[in-house]
């Protein structure tokens, strides 16, 4: 009979890629990660994983096992959701984690709507970048990621999660006052080619999207200055140390005296961003009510 517990440990070392980052995701030591692994081969009495300098991959009958794992944990996770209704699970806490600005924006509101309609449910925040969160629900650090589209990212078909979407919000072009496209109504990328750029480090889901904008526009943008702080990047651009593409949402409340900022010309760079569960848990009576405030939170007006 095959341990759940040790499915979980195959998927996390196929997620991570080595036994040192599985076993940190889990909490385990990496020769206890070791032990289960083999104690999982004996149970099925197949060579699941190849070990190398450079990490951990699964065998053929490795990822014939995998294909099913993500089944079976899809299904307890059913069965706990099921569980838990049965039980009336009307109290407890649930983890969401979330980038700095979709806690302002979705998940600190929906917060104060599920004080008033499901008072029993304890929202623990955790803040964490648009690219971390997916991995820690995978890892069951969490229960609820907002997280954002990125290169890489699991898809809408990925059998380990159910998605929901929650909102698209566009970048606009930040500038210097003295730069020469600030009267410009809409800014054209291609004109900010060759200049100094500000914005978040590679590996930021933001990162990737204004590189991507800007290979559009026929450029690689030429970063002189990294943060992924978005008041660090405004506060940069303000100095005249160079352009910037920042979230809409991300400028809210911020001191823009320096800068100018104007929507982009043509199809605007876009942050699109989505909850995300466990598959089969987006059926929990504790998580469907947090992912129900978020949607809903997420569909009504910006102030």
């Amino acid at each position: 009979m095959i341990e759940a517990r040790r499915l979980h440990i195959l998927r996390a070392v196929a997620d991570h890629r080595t036994l040192t980052a599985a076993a940190a995701a889990l909490y385990l030591t990496p020769s206890a990660v070791s032990q289960q692994l083999t104690a999982l081969e004996q149970e099925t009495g197949h060579r699941l994983v190849e070990r190398s300098a450079r990490g951990v991959s699964l065998t053929p009958a490795g990822e014939i096992l995998l294909r099913h794992t993500n089944t079976v944990l899809a299904q307890l996770e059913r069965a706990d959701a099921e569980l838990a209704a049965y039980g009336s699970g009307e109290a407890g806490t649930v983890t969401v984690a979330s980038f700095a600005t979709g806690i302002g924006l979705v998940v600190a509101p929906a917060v104060v709507r599920l004080a008033g309609s499901s008072p029993g449910i304890r929202v623990r925040v955790r803040d964490a970048e648009g690219d971390a969160s997916l991995p820690m629900v995978l890892d069951r650090q969490v229960d609820v990621a907002v997280a954002v589209e990125y290169r890489g990212a699991p898809g809408v078909d990925d059998p380990r999660l159910t998605r929901v979407p929650l909102y698209a919000e566009p970048f606009d072009a930040v500038v210097p006052v003295g730069h020469a496209l600030a009267g410009a109504g809409r800014v054209p990328l291609a004109e900010l080619a060759g200049q100094p750029w500000i914005g978040p480090y590679p590996g930021n889901p933001c990162h990737d999207v204004v590189v991507l904008a800007c290979e559009n526009a026929g450029f690689q943008p030429r970063m002189e200055h990294s943060s992924d702080d978005f008041r660090a990047v405004v506060s940069l651009a303000s100095a005249g140390a160079g352009v910037a593409l920042v979230p809409r949402s991300a400028l809210h409340g911020m001191d823009l005296a320096g800068v100018v900022v104007r929507p982009v010309e043509g199809v605007a760079p876009t942050r699109r961003v989505f909850a995300a569960v466990r598959c089969g848990a987006e059926e929990h009576p504790l998580i469907r009510p947090v992912l129900g405030a978020l949607g809903e939170v997420a569909q009504e007006p910006a102030p």
